[in-house]
Order: structure tokens, then sequence, then C-alpha cells
């Protein structure tokens, strides 16, 4: 929730507001994404009494919602479900575009310059591992922990796109757009690979001056216990050709 900003949380109070008629309900997502970054598969809880289906509530909430919010699917969950504290796991997306495109710059970070793939992907392979990335977040280590278990990055070429996934325990603030903003200046050339290093190592404020744009970045899903990794990454939306 935000006072003076309109966000996913505070439209679907609204809605919920007026479907159940009662104030006596609380709605408490996955995580928070940064203003401008989008999210395919958010996962939220919602705590309310009612004797409607979870279907028609899924119905319900999506006639009340703004076009830009879509509920997917209503389930019951246990009493003890909670949308943050169970996942095990999350997997961000980002897509970045090497030629201009008209109808998709919104969900991409266009880049003129010519990248090398593959020194991306010698650079994402050094974030693997438990690692503490205090260099490449605007929280305060004091406050809580920058320690943070990168599972796997993955990087692949479709069309003139550039998709990285990167899959870990939880994430930071602005984490995943630094490690990638990182990330693109090694293919840029202008940072090496012992220098991304070094901002792992030593902390650092440099990798704040390289914070990709949030239009490319996408919440892809989170883990809950049981559940299967993505397979092969993919553009969202089809938009390779677009």
């Amino acid at each position: 929730m935000q006072k003076n900003a309109r966000t996913v949380q505070g439209a679907f109070l609204d809605a919920a507001y007026k479907i159940f008629q009662t104030q006596d309900l609380e709605i408490y997502g996955s995580g928070r994404t940064d203003a401008g970054v989008h999210a395919l598969q958010q996962i939220a809880h919602l705590e309310v009494q009612t004797m409607l289906a979870p279907e028609i509530i899924r119905m319900k909430l999506n006639e009340e919602l703004p076009a830009d919010i879509n509920i997917i699917e209503v389930e019951k969950a246990a009493k003890n479900f909670h949308a943050r504290h169970d996942a095990v796991a999350r997997s961000y997306l980002y897509q970045i575009s090497r030629r201009r495109t008209a109808f998709v710059k919104r969900y991409v970070w266009w880049l003129k310059e010519k990248l090398d793939f593959q020194k991306m992907q010698e650079a994402s392979k050094l974030f693997v591992g438990m690692k503490n990335l205090q260099s490449f977040t605007s929280d305060d280590p004091e406050e809580k922990s920058t320690k943070v278990l990168i599972e796997e990055i993955e990087t692949r070429e479709v069309g003139d796109l550039i998709l990285i996934r990167i899959y870990g325990s939880h994430f930071l603030w602005k984490l995943v757009r630094q490690i990638v903003g990182v990330i693109v200046e090694v293919g840029r050339g202008k940072l090496t690979l012992d220098q991304v290093q070094h901002y792992i190592k030593v902390k650092s404020d440099e990798p704040a001056k390289f914070t990709a744009p949030p239009s490319g970045l996408f919440l892809e899903r989170v883990y809950y216990e049981g559940d299967k990794k993505l397979e092969k990454i993919e553009p969202v939306l089809n938009i390779v050709q677009l």
C-alpha cells in the first residue's frame, strides 16, 4: 500500500471491499516489486469469511479490478498458509532488446550498443551461490541481511532479445536490476569480470550506477514446497516478433 500512489494491493482491497461488503479482510502478497516492474504470477492470500466459491470470487474480483490487474486463479488455502513466509524461492525474468520496438518498449530494455553475449554469460555465473550482495541493493545491511542464495542464472538469446532469468531464495531491493545492469556493462565491454568479482567481495556503491530500468523486469514465478522449476526460458507474450 502507498498513501499517494496507485498500487496492486490498494486496487485489490478496493475490489474486495465491494465484493465482500466488509472491512474485516486482509490481503498479503508474496513480496513487493518496484514501480514499473511487472509480475506475471504474483501470489497473494486473502483472509476473509465468505460463502462464495473460489471461481465466483475470481470472476467478481476481475469484474471490479482495472484492466492491468488480472486474477488468474483462486483456490482455498490452508488456514496457516502465508503467501510470503511460505515461499521457498522466486524467479525473475529480465528482457533486453537489441533493436528498437514500437509496441513493447514498456516490457524491455532497449540497448543500441553491441553486446558480447558470451561475456554476459560468464559474468552471470559469478553471482551463483550464497553471496553477500550488499553492493547490489539499496537495502541497509545494518537493518537486514544482504546474504542471498542465487541458485541459478539462465541466459538465452531469442532473436533480438537477450533473456536473463535469476532464480533465488529471496531478493533484496533493486537486487535483480543492479545484477542485470552490471552484467550488461560487462557485455558492453565497460566492466571486466575481475571488477564484478570485486563488487561481490567488497562493499561498493558502483553497481548502483548501472541499475537496469524497471521496464524489462518481471517477477516470473513464486515457488512453494513441491513446485517444479519452469522449463526453458521464454520471452513474455511472444514479443520477439513485435
